[in-house]
C-alpha cells in the first residue's frame, strides 16, 4: 500500500511538475500549416547553449540566457545565402507585429559576414527592425547543431528549444503568426 502511494504521489507531482513541457507541442502542433509543415516540433524541450554571441555594432556580447522570460524566435542566418534573403522581410514582419515583452526576433548572422556587409545586406532588403548581431567563429551555431542556413530556432520562456525549422520560411503567414500567438497567450494564461 505505501509504494501504491508514493507511486501515485510521483506520478501527480511529475505530471504536474512542468504543464510547459507537454504543453507547447500541444499547442503548435494543430495550428502548422504552409510552411510551418518544416517545424520539427519537439515533444520535450532541448537545452540550448550558452555560448556567447557578438551583439550589434559593437556592443559587446550577449547569450540566449539574456533574453529568458519571452518566446524567443532565434535566425540563423548569412550574407551570402540567398534563402535568408528571401526570409529575412518576414521574419520582420513578424516582429513588428508581435515583438515586445512576449516575444522577439532574434537574428544572428553566423560565419563570416563582415558587419558592413551585414549593414548592406539589411539596408538591401528593406530590413531595420532586427538586431544585426553576429556569430563571427560559428561558437553559438555550432552548439545549437546549426549546419546549414538559414535555420530557424523557437525557443520558450525557460530558455529551451520547442521547434525548429530548417531552410526559409514564410514567418508571417497566418500558421506562424497564429502558432506563436497562442503560445503567448497560452504563457499568459498560465
Amino acid at each position: 500500500m505505501k509504494k501504491l502511494l508514493l507511486a501515485l504521489v510521483y506520478t501527480a507531482l511529475t505530471a504536474g511538475a512542468n504543464p510547459a513541457l507537454a504543453a507547447d507541442s500541444d499547442i503548435i502542433t494543430p495550428l502548422i500549416a504552409g510552411d510551418m509543415k518544416k517545424l520539427a516540433v519537439h515533444g520535450t524541450p532541448k537545452a540550448t547553449s550558452n555560448a556567447p554571441f557578438e551583439l550589434a555594432d559593437g556592443a559587446g556580447a550577449g547569450t540566449l540566457e539574456d533574453y529568458r522570460g519571452k518566446y524567443v524566435l532565434v535566425n540563423f542566418w548569412a550574407t551570402w545565402c540567398a534563402p535568408c534573403r528571401k526570409e529575412m522581410p518576414h521574419l520582420s514582419e513578424l516582429q513588428t507585429e508581435l515583438g515586445g515583452d512576449d516575444f522577439e526576433v532574434l537574428t544572428i548572422a553566423t560565419g563570416r559576414n563582415s558587419p558592413a556587409g551585414i549593414t548592406k545586406f539589411f539596408e538591401e532588403t528593406g530590413i531595420s527592425n532586427l538586431p544585426r548581431h553576429q556569430d563571427p567563429k560559428s561558437a553559438l551555431a555550432s552548439q545549437m547543431g546549426i549546419f546549414g542556413l538559414p535555420i530557424t530556432v523557437l525557443v520558450d520562456p525557460e530558455g529551451r528549444e520547442v521547434a525548429r525549422l530548417r531552410g526559409d520560411a514564410d514567418w508571417a503567414s497566418d500558421s506562424a503568426k497564429g502558432i506563436l500567438k497562442a503560445l503567448i497567450e497560452a504563457r499568459k494564461a498560465g
